[in-house]
C-alpha cells in the first residue's frame, strides 16, 4: 500500500521517525559530550600528575648532585686546604674542585669562601647573575645541608647544587652546575607518555627550544603557539590546546628557573587525539547501531500506523454516507482495542444521529420555552408569505411586540418565574389570534420579543389586531399566586409599502417598536423618519466623544450668595458645547440625549475634573468657595462613582468639603436603594449632597428624611413669580421651614429681582441664585466677577411688607 505522507499513517511514521532521530542524536550528542568532557578531564589530570613526575625527575637529579658535592664538601683534605687559606693550597683546591666536578660529569663548579666571595670557579665564564643565584641559596643550602636551583647560563637551563663545606663550623660553599640533558625528557615521556619540551626565553622575549621530544620540524609551531599564548594573562594557571601540524595537543607551561632577565620553561603536552581514540571507536559503533535502529523502527512504525489507519479509513467512509443521510450498511470492524470501542461507539452514534435528526429540525425552527416558531422559522414563513403576497398583489403586515417590565420581574422573581410568564403570554397571544384571525401566525423571536404575521391583511385590520394584542397584555396574568401587570410596545411594518424582503420588515417593525416603546402611545406604524432620527442620534453621540476629544466642552459658572450679607459663598459648574460648525450647543440640546445614551457619565466626569482644577486654582488666589455639579440619574447609580470623584480630589489636592453635589428627586427615586447607598458613600466622604429641584419630584418626605443630605434648592418654578403669587411664596415658605426643620441649608435658584432676594432674605432663606445676581459666566472670568460685585443697599433687610401680605 502507497504511504502518503499527508495522511495519518504517514504522520504517524513520520512522528515516529523524528522522534526515534531526535532521541538518537540528543543520545549521541550527550554520548559525545560525556567522551570529550571525560577525555579532557583524563588530559588534565595526566598534565598535573606529569608535573608531579617532572619535578620528582628533577628532585632525584638534585639529590644525586647534591651527593657528588657532598663527596667534595667532606673530603678532609680538601676542607684542610680551604681551612688553612694558604695561597700554596689554592691550586689545590682549584684542582679538587676539577676533579669532582668531572667525576660527577658537573658541566661547572664554583667555590664560595666563607666571606662570600666566590674564590674558585670552572667550567664557565663570568656571569654575574649565576653568581647572584648561587649566594641567595648560601643560607638555605647551610640551614638544609644542600639547597638546588634552576639558572640560565649561556641560553642552557642548569641545575645548581650548593653544599656548605664545614670544620665544624661553615668555612666555604661548594657550588656544581649540570646541564639539563635529553635523557630527562626521554625519561619524562617513559614515565607518563606525556611530550615534553624545554625552552630558554628572555623576559617577554621568543622562545628558544633546549630540549624536547617533539618531533624538530613541528618545534617551530610550538614555539609561534607559546608566543602568542605569553601575550594571555595567567596563561600556566590552566591546560591550554595546541594544533601542531594538524595534530591537537593539550599543553601545561610550568616554570624551571629565572636568572636576571631570563626564564626557563618546561611544556608538558598530550595528544588529545591519541587520548580519544578508543573514545572515537566507541562513537564509530554506536552510529552504526543507531542507523540499524532507526531502519527497525522505521518498519515497526509504518507497520503500527497501518494497524491504526485502516480502520479509521473505514469508518471515514461510513462517516461520509451518513453525511449524505445513509445511516444503513454495516460497519466491519472486529477489534477488541480502543479501535474497536470507537467503531461500536460510532455505531451507536449513528443510531442516535438517526433518531435525533428529525428532533433537531424540530428545534432548530422551533422555541422549545413557548412551543411557537423560532426566528429561523417565522423568517422562512415570512418569505412564502410575501412571495404568495407578490402573486396576488397582497398586503402584509408584520407586529413585533416587546413586553415592558420584563426585565424587572425577571431580576425580582427569578428565571423560572420569568419563563412561565413568558408561556401565560404566549398562550393569552395564540388565544387571541386564533379568534380573531386564524390565518395569523404568532412566533418568539427571544428572551420577550413576539412577531405576528398578518398575511393578507389592511392596514385597518392590522390596527384592530395590534390594538387587541396591547388590551390583551394589558389585563394582569395570574401566575404562582402573583399577580403581575405587563404591557408592551408594538411596531408595526408592512409590504410592499415599507419593505420588500423578510429581514427589512422585521428590521423596520423593530424601529417601530422602540418608538413605540418611548412614545409609550400603542402601535405604532414604521415611518422613515425613525430611521433618520436613528441616525441623527448615532452622529449626535459621535459629536459628542469627539468634543471631549477635541476639547470643545466648556466650563461656565453661577454664583451662589448668601442672602443675609451679600457674600459670594459658592457657584454652580455648568457646561457649554463650542461647536465647531453649530456653534454655541446649549444643553437642553445635548444633555437629555447624553442621560439617555449614558455619556452623561463621561460628560460628569469632565465637569468634576474642571471644577476641581478651577477651585485648586481659587485657592491658590485666596479664594475659598463651594463648587455645586449636578449629577444624573445614570451617575447616581454608578457604583465607581465615589472612587472616581476620590481620585479627582486627590489630584487637584482638594478636601471633598469644597464640593456639593445636587441631586434630583427623580433621579433618587429611580433606584433608591442604589442611589442611597452611592449617597451615603459620598457623604462618608465629607462631601456636601444637595437635592436640586425641589418640589418638583415625587420622592416621599420620609424617604427623604433618611437620605444624607445637607442642602435642599427651592425649583425656579416656585421663586419666580413669589412677588406676585401668594401661593408660590407659601410653597417657599414651607420648603425653607422644612429644609432648617430638617436641619438643612436652603437655597434658591432663580432670582431676577432685588424684591425676590428681600422677599427670600426675610423668609429665612440661606443662599439664592439667578440672573439678578449674574447670569452664568465663563469660569476664567470669575474672580473679575467676585472683584467687582456689589450687593444690593440693605439686602439684609426684612421684607415685611411682602412677608405680611403672605
Amino acid at each position: 500500500m502507497k504511504l502518503r505522507f499527508n495522511s495519518l499513517e504517514g504522520r504517524i511514521v513520520g512522528l515516529f521517525l523524528v522522534l526515534i532521530v531526535a532521541v538518537q542524536a540528543i543520545g549521541l550528542l550527550v554520548i559525545e559530550h560525556g567522551i570529550n568532557a571525560n577525555a579532557r578531564s583524563s588530559i588534565a589530570t595526566e598534565l598535573i600528575n606529569g608535573e608531579k613526575i617532572f619535578r620528582k625527575l628533577m628532585e632525584q637529579n638534585a639529590q644525586r648532585q647534591r651527593f657528588s658535592a657532598q663527596v667534595l664538601a667532606r673530603d678532609t683534605a680538601f676542607v684542610q686546604a680551604i681551612g688553612n687559606g694558604d695561597e700554596d693550597d689554592r691550586a689545590t683546591i682549584a684542582s679538587a674542585l676539577a676533579n669532582s666536578g668531572r667525576r660527577a660529569r658537573a658541566d661547572m663548579t664554583m667555590l664560595i669562601d666563607g666571606e662570600r666571595r666566590v674564590t674558585v670557579e670552572t667550567g664557565i665564564v663570568k656571569n654575574g647573575a649565576l653568581e647572584k643565584l648561587v649566594l641567595s641559596l648560601l643560607d638555605r643550602a647551610e640551614q638544609h645541608d644542600g639547597a638546588s636551583a634552576v639558572a640560565i647560563v649561556d641560553q642552557r637551563p642548569v641545575q645548581v647544587v650548593v653544599m656548605p663545606v664545614k670544620a665544624p663550623i661553615t668555612i666555604a660553599w661548594v657550588m656544581m652546575g649540570f646541564a639539563l640533558e635529553r635523557q630527562l625528557v626521554l625519561d619524562m615521556r617513559e614515565l607518563s607518555q606525556l611530550d615534553v619540551a624545554i625552552f630558554t626565553r628572555q623576559q617577554d622575549g621568543p622562545f628558544a627550544p633546549f630540549e624536547s621530544t617533539l618531533a624538530p620540524a613541528a618545534m617551530a609551531g610550538v614555539t609561534r603557539a607559546l608566543q602568542a599564548l605569553q601575550a594571555l594573562p595567567d596563561n600556566q594557571a590552566r591546560p591550554f590546546d595546541l594544533d601542531v601540524g594538524g595534530i591537537r595537543y593539550s599543553a601545561r607551561l610550568l616554570p624551571l628557573g629565572l636568572d636576571g632577565g631570563r626564564h626557563a620553561d618546561v611544556l608538558l603536552a598530550r595528544s588529545i587525539d591519541d587520548a580519544t581514540a578508543e573514545y572515537t571507536r566507541l562513537q564509530r559503533t554506536l552510529m552504526i547501531l543507531t542507523v540499524v535502529a532507526t531502519l527497525v523502527a522505521c518498519g515497526a512504525a509504518v507497520f503500527t500506523a497501518m494497524r491504526i489507519a485502516q480502520p479509521l479509513r473505514h469508518l471515514a467512509g461510513t462517516a461520509r454516507r451518513m453525511e449524505r443521510g445513509d445511516y444503513d450498511g454495516r460497519i466491519d470492524v472486529e477489534r477488541t482495542d480502543e479501535i474497536g470501542a470507537l467503531a461500536k461507539a460510532f455505531a451507536g452514534m449513528r443510531e442516535s444521529i438517526a433518531k435525533r435528526e428529525q428532533e433537531i429540525g424540530r428545534l432548530a425552527y422551533w422555541d422549545a420555552l413557548t412551543d411557537l416558531p423560532n426566528r429561523a422559522q417565522f423568517v422562512r414563513l415570512l418569505g412564502e408569505a410575501l412571495e404568495q403576497a407578490r402573486q396576488r398583489e397582497h398586503v402584509v403586515f408584520v407586529l413585533m411586540m416587546d413586553l415592558d417590565r420584563f426585565k424587572h420581574v425577571n431580576d425580582v422573581m427569578g428565571h423560572a418565574f420569568g419563563d412561565a410568564l413568558l408561556q401565560k403570554v404566549a398562550g393569552r397571544l395564540r388565544a387571541l389570534l386564533v379568534e380573531s384571525h386564524p390565518q395569523a401566525q404568532l412566533a418568539r423571536l427571544g428572551g420577550d420579543e413576539f412577531v405576528v404575521l398578518l398575511p393578507a391583511s389592511s392596514i385597518d385590520h392590522a390596527h384592530k389586531v395590534a390594538a387587541g394584542i396591547l388590551r390583551a397584555l394589558e389585563a394582569p396574568l395570574s401566575l404562582d399566586d402573583q399577580t403581575v401587570d405587563i404591557g408592551a410596545g408594538l411596531g408595526m411594518a408592512a409590504f410592499p409599502i415599507n419593505g420588500a424582503d423578510p429581514e427589512s420588515l422585521l428590521s423596520m417593525a423593530e424601529v417601530a417598536m422602540y418608538a413605540a416603546k418611548q412614545r409609550n402611545d400603542g402601535a405604532v406604524a414604521y415611518d422613515a423618519a425613525m430611521d433618520k432620527s436613528s441616525a441623527k442620534s448615532l452622529g449626535l453621540l459621535t459629536e459628542l466623544r469627539n468634543a471631549i476629544e477635541r476639547n470643545e466642552f466648556r466650563l461656565h459658572v453661577q454664583p451662589k450668595i448668601r442672602l443675609d450679607t451679600g457674600e459670594v459663598v459658592g457657584v454652580e459648574s455648568l457646561v457649554r458645547w463650542v461647536h465647531p460648525e453649530r456653534g454655541n450647543v446649549f444643553p437642553d440640546e445635548f444633555i437629555p440625549f447624553a442621560e439617555q445614551t449614558g455619556f452623561i457619565r463621561v460628560l460628569t466626569r469632565w465637569v468634576l475634573d474642571q471644577s476641581g482644577a478651577l477651585c485648586s486654582e481659587l485657592q491658590r488666589q485666596g479664594i475659598y468657595l463651594k463648587i455645586s455639579v449636578n449629577l444624573s440619574t445614570r451617575d447616581l447609580l454608578d457604583q465607581d462613582l465615589p472612587a472616581k470623584f476620590k481620585e479627582i480630589l486627590t489630584r487637584h489636592q482638594l478636601s471633598a468639603g469644597s464640593f456639593c453635589l445636587e441631586i434630583t428627586e427623580s433621579a433618587i427615586m429611580d433606584d433608591p436603594v442604589r442611589a442611597q447607598q452611592t449617597l451615603e458613600r459620598l457623604h462618608t466622604m465629607g462631601v456636601d449632597l444637595s437635592i436640586d429641584d425641589f418640589g418638583t419630584g415625587y420622592s416621599s418626605l420620609a424617604y427623604l428624611k433618611r437620605l444624607p443630605v445637607d442642602e435642599l434648592k427651592i425649583d425656579k418654578s416656585f421663586v419666580l413669580n413669589m412677588e406676585n403669587d401668594i401661593g408660590d411664596t407659601k410653597i417657599v415658605r414651607s420648603t425653607i421651614d422644612l429644609g432648617h426643620n430638617m436641619g438643612l441649608r436652603v437655597v434658591a435658584e432663580g432670582i431676577e429681582s432685588e424684591a425676590v432676594w428681600r422677599l427670600l432674605a426675610a423668609l429665612g432663606c440661606d443662599q439664592g441664585q439667578g440672573y439678578f445676581m449674574s447670569r452664568p459666566i465663563a469660569a476664567d472670568k470669575l474672580v473679575g466677577w467676585i472683584a467687582g460685585w456689589t450687593p444690593p443697599a440693605k439686602s439684609a433687610l426684612p421684607y415685611t411688607e411682602s412677608v405680611g401680605s403672605t
